[in-house]
């Protein structure tokens, strides 16, 4: 047998070539990091929001389905099997009364509009005011923060100081919430989003804020931002201009259909030009860390709309998941109901199968399906996101797979195994 030809230095030799490789994959491809993802985002006014909002929207979503026949009635018109139905609905009806919203965000932006700055000033204050209170109450969603104005020239100072008065007075009340999250809208350029690093880089130098804390969304509203003027796709060079600051991108629906001249009555979630810019999306933050978000139907389950309007959704939220967007907008509490049913089923109709195949895989079984390492990550990943959500219990997970939810979230995040030593 022939002996090992190469040397201790043709080795050095390869790690100092791959040096900036591996110093690349470590700072700016260091994957998801295990935490909870939202399955949704709410968007409210901000002057709306009182520390007892979560609780009104989830009262209005029982009752609309109350009105409609109940939760079993609404996984039948959903088109969800009995058995499916019997594990679904009460899930659903136990979420909306602890946990009615997830992710929820003031707006100061589309949703509010412009009512001059004294106005803005202090509704600004007095929603970070609210936030706090409701978070010391524990009435708050586990994510909220808010959406502030562009930074394009006729909005750029109105956002700056909404930001600056938002996190400054939430500071001032006593500190940020675990769960605070900032939004930039409508961003065009990768020099908006490297201002924002600065700005919010500037906010925790000022308030003694570890750096790194305030982290914020960018939404993907534009074409220019899809394709840029030179013919470079400018959002995948987000991740790793302000590598570790942005939390996710979200698709803005009807900002970037218009945008493209799309007629506004086809204007969709599932148009061809939404695809191509969200598999763009993916494209650019895969490995990196930074989560995705789907955006939102205006056709609102009111009036003799409600039935055909919670089909429509839940059809829209499971194409969603589907295609590996595991987060939406939702504009109205009527939608709730809708959103948790269809991704509940998601997920539970998947679990028989995915946990199966998690058992054989851990036990080393042969069966009719060999995973490798990558699709077993997969795997263990949709069953967290189950449990996160509350459509999985952990008591299940475990009868199901034999293995405990901890060494799932590091199958699902193996990074976790070596940064938690």
């Amino acid at each position: 047998m022939a002996g090992v030809s190469l040397t201790a230095a043709d080795l050095a030799d390869v790690e100092g070539r791959l040096a900036a490789t591996d110093a690349l994959l470590d700072r700016n491809y260091p994957g998801d990091d295990g935490s909870r993802q939202p399955i949704h985002t709410v968007y409210v006014p901000a002057d709306r929001f009182t520390p007892d909002f979560a609780a009104e929207w989830g009262q209005a979503a029982n009752d609309v389905v109350a009105q409609h026949g109940g939760f079993e009635a609404l996984g039948a018109l959903l088109g969800q099997s009995e058995e499916l139905n019997a594990a679904v609905a009460p899930r659903v009806a136990a979420k909306l009364a602890s946990e009615p919203i997830e992710d929820l965000r003031l707006d100061f932006e589309d949703g509010y509009g412009n009512r001059g700055d004294e106005a803005e000033d202090a509704d600004v204050v007095a929603a970070a005011k609210a936030v706090h209170q409701a978070v010391e109450a524990g009435t708050a969603p586990p994510f909220i923060g808010i959406r502030f104005k562009c930074f394009e020239a006729p909005t750029r100072a109105r956002g700056l100081k909404t930001l600056d008065l938002f996190v400054s007075t939430l500071v001032d009340q006593g500190g940020l919430p675990d769960g605070l999250v900032l939004t930039l809208p409508k961003v065009t350029t990768v020099d908006q989003v490297t201002a924002m690093d600065h700005v919010v880089s500037r906010l925790e130098e000022i308030h003694g804020l570890p750096a790194g804390r305030l982290r914020f969304e960018v939404q993907v509203e534009t074409p220019q931002l899809i394709l840029g003027h030179e013919g470079t796709h400018p959002v995948a060079q987000l991740p790793h201009v302000v590598p570790g600051r942005i939390s996710s991108l979200h698709y803005g629906t009807y900002d970037y259909s218009a945008s493209l001249q799309i007629a506004a009555e086809y204007q969709s979630m599932e148009h061809p030009v939404a695809d191509v810019a969200k598999e763009i999306m993916q494209l650019a933050v895969a490995g990196t860390g930074i989560r995705l978000s789907d955006g939102s139907t205006n056709i609102i389950p009111v009036g003799e709309n409600v039935e055909n309007a919670w089909k429509l959704h839940s059809r829209l939220v499971r194409r969603s998941l589907e295609r590996g967007y595991y987060q939406g907008w939702d504009l109205h509490a009527h939608q709730l109901p809708s959103r948790f049913a269809a991704s509940y089923a998601f997920y539970r109709e998947g679990l028989a199968a995915a946990t199966t195949r998690l058992k054989n895989y851990f036990s080393q079984t042969d069966a009719g399906v060999m995973d490798e390492p990558a699709t077993a990550r997969a795997l263990a990943n949709f069953v967290l996101r189950g449990v996160q959500c509350g459509a999985v219990g952990e008591d299940e997970v475990l009868a199901l797979t034999g293995v405990a939810l901890p060494e799932l979230t590091v199958l699902a995040h193996p990074r976790l195994a070596t940064t938690s030593h």
